[in-house]
């Protein structure tokens, strides 16, 4: 397994910026001019990839297996047949989204939820694959697409250790030599208070051969950014046009300016990261002058004493550093010192 993940013109390391995800989902609202220009704002926005799912209601579920009764789900009410046939990307889009992905500088790429989207992708040539939390046990996905040869992203959620551990090995088995592990709250949308960040170290401890992202369901850009400062370096986030515009993600998905906004902050929290540094760096070195020191503030006459009157501790930093104040009290100057300057030791008798 490799630590280093290279994807057209992107390396995905611990050593580098993080790779935004932009997801598309079903947020299209069934228009291929939507899904188009969700395509160009999450380009202009600045994210690294955008990412499809590849699905039709027919490969999920069947019709009569289950209705949500849950009055706290976005999707209360609603047959699961029903909701998928809304979300779906059409298959004969992706050939169009991926071309203005790739005339826009993005990666595109897509989740297969069964081994015939990994057959249509793998005729697109897509490049990496996402493998989704609810199906990171099925493990015959899981073996199709590491046959592929590609880096996969692989979600967390709704999984053990133990669940993680053996779909990591299926992987590794059948042939996946990258793999991004994504923490993941598998709720809609997922709050900070259950997001659990700290997961991400202990990932990145139990897997140190992949790398650790966060898949995140929660609104704001908060979460994901402090998941950077934890290891993460893949961010995947929810994405429209506008909320208001609706659709089956659409309340927990960024809109463009929340993205470009995640974009500069998750790349600014990696490089403040740093090195563990004490004392005063390179870039400090015209500060220090702000800093104080002890100076002579009123005019002093050979042979006069040092005294709280005529000493004090003040900004520019050029004189003798405040922890000798003390000691400099009472000595005699060995000459005339006019107002303003800077105490040092050839002063003093």
């Amino acid at each position: 397994m490799s630590n280093n993940i290279k994807i057209e013109n992107f390396v995905i390391s611990q050593s580098n910026r993080p790779f935004i995800i932009a997801e598309m989902s079903g947020n299209h609202n069934q228009s291929l001019e939507r899904a188009l220009a969700i395509v160009d704002a999450a380009a202009d926005a600045g994210a690294h990839a955008i990412k499809l799912q590849t699905y039709t209601a027919d490969t999920m579920t069947v019709r009569g297996a289950y209705k949500i009764e849950d009055s706290n789900s976005l999707w209360n009410g609603r047959e699961l047949y029903d909701l998928y046939r809304e979300a779906y990307t059409p298959w004969e889009w992706h050939t169009q989204i991926f071309k203005k992905a790739q005339e826009r500088g993005l990666i595109a790429f897509s989740s297969p939820f069964d081994e015939s989207a990994v057959d249509f992708l793998e005729k697109l040539g897509a490049p990496l694959y996402k493998i989704a939390s609810f199906e990171n046990t099925d493990h015959t996905l899981l073996r199709r697409v590491a046959k592929t040869g590609k880096p996969i992203i692989m979600s967390t959620g709704v999984s053990t250790i133990a669940d993680i551990f053996e779909s990591v090995q299926v992987l590794k088995t059948y042939g996946c030599k990258d793999l991004v592990l994504l923490k993941c709250t598998s709720t809609y949308p997922a709050s900070p208070e259950n997001t659990n960040l700290l997961t991400i170290p202990v990932l990145q401890q139990i897997f140190s051969d992949c790398v650790i992202g966060l898949s995140d369901h929660t609104m704001g850009v908060g979460a994901s950014v402090g998941a950077v400062t934890l290891g993460a370096r893949v961010i995947e986030k929810h994405f429209t046009l506008k909320r208001a515009d609706g659709g089956v993600d659409s309340a927990f998905s960024l809109e463009p300016d929340e993205l470009k906004s995640l974009v500069i902050e998750s790349e600014r929290a990696f490089l403040a990261l740093g090195i563990p540094e004490f004392g005063v760096i390179k870039a400090e070195d015209k500060s220090k002058k702000f800093k104080r020191s002890v100076y002579v503030v009123e005019d002093i006459k050979n042979g006069d004493l040092f005294t709280k009157e005529n000493l004090k501790v003040i900004r520019p930093g050029d004189g003798l550093e405040p922890r000798f104040y003390d000691q400099l009290l009472g000595k005699k100057s060995n000459r005339n010192i006019a107002k303003g300057t800077p105490m040092s030791f050839d002063l003093l008798f």
